[in-house]
């Protein structure tokens, strides 16, 4: 009795072990389930958007803001800009033709459209519009509105703009769309005439939806930095949240480059815009 109870003893703990191990190697082997592809384009898009808002910025400003008139303009001659004033208000188009190669290397093509009010306690309301704009190979269209105030808390002019903007990509036929509220408050080179200085600080939040049922929603937790003088965001951090999982997009240190690392589930991922 005593030889059988001591093999029964051993056999369960045989068994114990044996599920244990299943157990641990399923732990270590799992991997996470989330489309690389999908969130690399979520990434271009964003990069886009903010590229693209960027020349909405500097357009407004070099022709109706405090940088009129500057002494070194983003637009070369291939850009047309056409301004109609209507007392303190009024409209601005900036047409890009079949493509233009801006003084920061970024090419577009295509038409920007701005229709501004008065300013009214510091604040001047624009409504935009992407008329058959690319950017850099990739199409952009919608639109919204930009509270634009002529000074922050901080003294800085600012920017708060709800957007719906839809993203298409050279590679594909899948769309995305991003819904959000974007605030870009302008920190350096304000009021130097000359856009190669311009550096922009993000905050805000929205949510990116493709047309193959991919949704991403993204919080931005350390301040973006987008340079005029760059065609990609340098720094800050986005958390993202999708498929399930949540993860933190890193743009860099400073160093204008088109490296983004997404680290999500504790694996980081390399994605090049």
């Amino acid at each position: 009795m005593k030889t059988i109870a001591k093999r029964l003893t051993m056999l369960c703990a045989l068994c114990l072990l044996f599920f244990t191990s299943c157990e641990t190697e399923n732990t270590e082997t799992q991997e996470i389930n989330f489309s690389e592809a999908d969130a690399t384009r979520a990434t271009e898009a964003d990069n886009v958007i903010e590229g693209t808002l960027n020349i909405l910025e500097q357009a407004f400003q070099e022709n109706i803001g405090i940088s009129r008139n500057p002494s070194s303009s983003l637009f070369p001659e291939c850009a047309t800009i056409t301004i109609i004033v209507n007392g303190d208000a009024g409209s601005i188009i900036i047409d890009f033709g079949n493509s233009c190669q801006l003084n920061n290397g970024s090419v577009v093509s295509g038409k920007i459209e701005m229709d501004f009010t008065a300013l009214i306690g510091g604040i001047r309301t624009i409504n935009y519009e992407f008329v058959n704009f690319y950017y850099n190979n990739n199409g952009v269209a919608g639109g919204g509105t930009d509270a634009r105030q002529i000074a922050n808390n901080n003294g800085n002019p600012q920017s708060t703009i709800n957007e719906t903007i839809t993203v298409s990509f050279p590679d594909t036929t899948v769309t995305a769309t991003r819904v959000g509220n974007r605030v870009a408050e302008w920190v350096e080179g304000v009021g130097s005439e000359t856009w190669e200085d311009n550096v922009y600080h993000i905050t805000g939040n929205w949510n990116t939806t493709f047309t193959n049922g991919f949704e991403r929603e993204g919080l931005i937790t350390e301040k973006l930095v987008c340079k005029m003088s760059c065609s990609y965001v340098v720094s800050g951090l986005l958390e993202v949240s999708q498929e399930g999982v949540t993860g933190v997009l890193d743009f860099g240190d400073g160093t204008c480059d088109n490296v983004v690392i997404l680290t999500i589930e504790g694996q980081e991922i390399i994605i090049y815009l």
